[in-house]
């Protein structure tokens, strides 16, 4: 897919910065076949056709950092990308949070951008993945700065917009219901709002399919 809208990002630099999203969507390594079949999807249409999920290269904080540059636009938005990708799903996990402090490092922003996140998660000791819940009041304050820089995302190219409206979820991705032998046993409810970045989450979705729909004019129904 083609647009006329001018990018300021070179077509390496976009590049690199999807690899960057699907290096850390695929930090945890769990993948289901539906995910699968969606990030082999991305990979295909945004970076190269041809190119699938065995394939995939995931790219190195030093080589990303080597494209966007240290301390540049490119790279701090490209940050706010990658947070908004790793708690997407409604999960944040120890390789997720390593890798995102990786990044920060090698991008040149603070080291300690990520620490109000990480301390509204709780410690689960001997698990990989752990879940967002709702945080207290003294942790939603702690969380101000981190959403006010996250909401300062500025979308200018049509590809990481593409990304991102197929990347964080349309719906709830924790409302389930959990079978045993084909039946029922318990149904969990829809429990997005007790994510702590959930609105800026929705906000970010709403700005990219309204840049492709407005400024790129193409046609944004596949993706509500």
């Amino acid at each position: 897919m083609t647009s006329a809208v001018q990018s300021p990002y070179s077509s390496e630099q976009i590049a690199a910065w999807l690899r960057g999203l699907l290096t850390i969507a695929w930090a945890d390594g769990d993948f289901d076949d539906q995910e699968r079949q969606m990030i082999t999807s991305l990979t295909q249409d945004e970076l190269a056709p041809g190119v699938n999920l065995e394939s995939f290269d995931a790219i190195e904080p030093e080589e990303l950092a080597a494209i966007l540059g240290v301390g540049t636009p490119a790279a701090e938005n490209f940050l706010r990308t990658a947070v908004m990708v790793a708690i997407a799903d409604g999960t944040y996990s120890k390789s997720e949070d390593y890798l995102l402090h990786q990044l920060c490092k090698a991008l040149g922003a603070p080291e300690n951008l990520l620490e109000a996140l990480r301390h509204t998660l709780p410690q689960l000791t001997g698990k990989t993945q752990t879940p967002v819940f709702a945080p207290t009041k003294p942790q939603l304050d702690a969380l101000h700065p981190l959403r006010e820089w996250l909401d300062g995302l500025d979308i200018q190219d049509p590809r990481v917009a593409r990304f991102l409206c197929k990347m964080i979820p349309s719906q709830c991705p924790f409302e389930r219901d959990i079978k045993l032998f084909g039946r029922k046993v318990v149904h969990i409810p829809p429990l997005c709002k007790l994510n702590p970045l959930y609105e800026q989450l929705v906000s970010l979705r709403f700005r990219a399919l309204s840049y492709l729909a407005d400024d790129c004019g193409e046609d944004v129904s596949e993706y509500i």
